[in-house]
């Protein structure tokens, strides 16, 4: 899909447009090739720059070449319920006639905002502010969905107490490879903010340099974040196995202790049942009782011991 942005100076607001202008905002998502044609027509940016970031697996990192600057970093996207989260690349090219390519294999929703023209100061002429104001709702949205995450990893602990399910089990390390997902990409993601902060990459204006401090620390805050919330669910995950083990072994020595309690009264009917002669115990009207409230005593004293030793 391919749209088209320009701010309107006069009214100081986002308009969507047909045409592909200088000083307009490209922005690329699952781009077709006939889309991806008359973006570099007009452009004239190198076509390679954006083929190679249709690719789900593109690392963040800098190029620069005679034309324009590319910008690659992670950014958190939602698939499923069952999924979560993961990251996909998201590539920024500034060329150097004037033109903002945003390019990415998948919608990302951190440019909804953008879209919407709900970015504060936020003008497509002025790249490199763009191009940083980009890269802080990146680290800012890390931290939202670290939240969310969090409220999850909440939310799952109160089925440790009772659960014996393994689908419990892989639903908090599906969580945890989405943290170890993040990591990597923030990391990844902290590696081209300390370049871009040089002022090697695009040109620093007055208030970018404030800008991509912030963006940095808040990278760098969820990068904590997220470390402790993936050794949090590496403690909730052992102990998790652990539970599921002790109420296993619970049930079984619930079921033992009740096998030996009712396994009396058999014995005692087993042995008073077989073909010898046991006195008046063999003839007297009463001895069915007698023997059904001896084996009733026998049983509830086996199994008060037993209650006694915690192994019932």
């Amino acid at each position: 899909m391919l749209k088209c942005y320009r701010t309107n100076n006069r009214k100081q607001t986002l308009e969507s447009i047909d045409e592909i202008l200088p000083d307009c905002w490209i922005d690329l998502s699952e781009p077709s090739k006939e889309e991806i044609d008359r973006v570099v027509n007009i452009t004239k940016v190198d076509r390679g720059l954006i083929e190679k970031m249709l690719d789900d697996d593109e690392l963040p990192r800098v190029e620069v070449d005679k034309k324009a600057t590319l910008v690659v970093i992670d950014a958190p996207a939602f698939v499923s319920q069952e999924d979560k989260y993961v990251t996909y690349p998201l590539g920024i090219i500034i060329t150097n006639n004037n033109y903002v390519i945003t390019v990415a294999p998948k919608s990302i929703a951190l440019l909804n905002d953008f879209r919407k023209g709900e970015v504060k100061n936020f003008r497509t002429a002025k790249k490199s502010r763009f191009l940083i104001q980009i890269l802080y709702t990146a680290a800012a949205s890390y931290l939202r969905v670290l939240d969310e995450i969090y409220r999850d990893i909440e939310l799952k602990e109160d089925v440790l107490r009772e659960s014996t399910r393994n689908e419990d089990l892989i639903d908090l390390l599906g969580t945890e490879k989405t943290l170890v997902y993040f990591i990597t990409s923030l990391n990844e993601n902290d590696s081209v903010l300390e370049r871009i902060q040089k002022g090697n990459v695009v040109q620093l204006f007055e208030g970018d340099s404030d800008l991509i401090d912030d963006t940095i620390i808040e990278n760098r805050q969820a990068i904590e974040m997220a470390g402790l919330y993936r050794k949090i669910l590496s403690s909730i995950t052992d102990t998790y196995a652990t539970v599921i083990s002790n109420n296993l072994n619970n049930i079984m020595k619930f079921l033992a202790g009740i096998t030996i309690v009712l396994s009396i009264p058999t014995m005692i009917s087993s042995f008073l049942g077989m073909n010898v002669w046991f006195g008046v115990i063999g003839t007297d009207h009463i001895s069915a009782w007698a023997i059904l409230g001896v084996s009733v005593l026998v049983s509830i004293a086996v199994a008060a011991w037993l209650k006694k030793k915690d192994m019932l």
